[in-house]
């Protein structure tokens, strides 16, 4: 297991479209261990395959990350799809670890269904209501090359952005 860098805006791997993951190999399962040990280690609730350099259908989540290390629910979703999201929205304050210190209310469908590779192979459907449909939700558009702030108007975009780039200058983003 190792920590893996995050990758912090405005790097042009977190505006790239991801590839499907074709087969689960050591490789894939070693990715997905760092991955969730980098999450953690942040701390997060998830973080896509693009955060760290990858260009791989793949993200972790877990949404339990403040409670015991012993009651922890990690997911990992290869090759995620929605299949279904509720018409009912949700409106959530949103962060994330590759913009730093920076949060906005999101709008979202309140629930989704995914279908995604686990990684034993094998398909899988999974509901997520409330946080979990936003966690699923940010972390599948980074797998598209869609970031929370995209969501914002052009200002608040744009002052997120600054005050990443002054944090990086004044040291506090490494």
């Amino acid at each position: 297991m190792s920590l893996l860098p995050i990758i912090v805006v405005p790097d042009p791997v977190l505006k790239e479209t991801a590839r499907p993951i074709e087969h689960i190999t050591p490789e894939v399962k070693q990715q997905a261990t760092d991955m969730l040990e980098t999450m953690y280690d942040a701390p997060g609730i998830g973080l896509a395959a693009n955060q760290v350099g990858r260009l791989n259908r793949m993200f972790v989540m877990d949404t339990t990350y403040r409670k015991e290390a012993s009651s922890r629910n990690p997911i990992v979703m290869i090759n995620p799809k929605i299949v279904w999201r509720s018409e009912e929205i949700s409106v959530m304050e949103e962060g994330c670890l590759s913009i730093p210190h920076q949060f906005a209310e999101v709008e979202r469908p309140k629930a989704v269904r995914v279908q995604y590779i686990d990684l034993k192979g094998q398909k899988v459907e999974y509901l997520g209501e409330d946080l979990e449909s936003h966690c699923i939700q940010h972390e599948l558009d980074h797998l598209n090359g869609v970031l929370f702030i995209d969501y914002l108007s052009r200002l608040k975009r744009t002052m997120i952005l600054r005050k990443v780039e002054k944090l990086k200058k004044d040291g506090v983003i490494l």
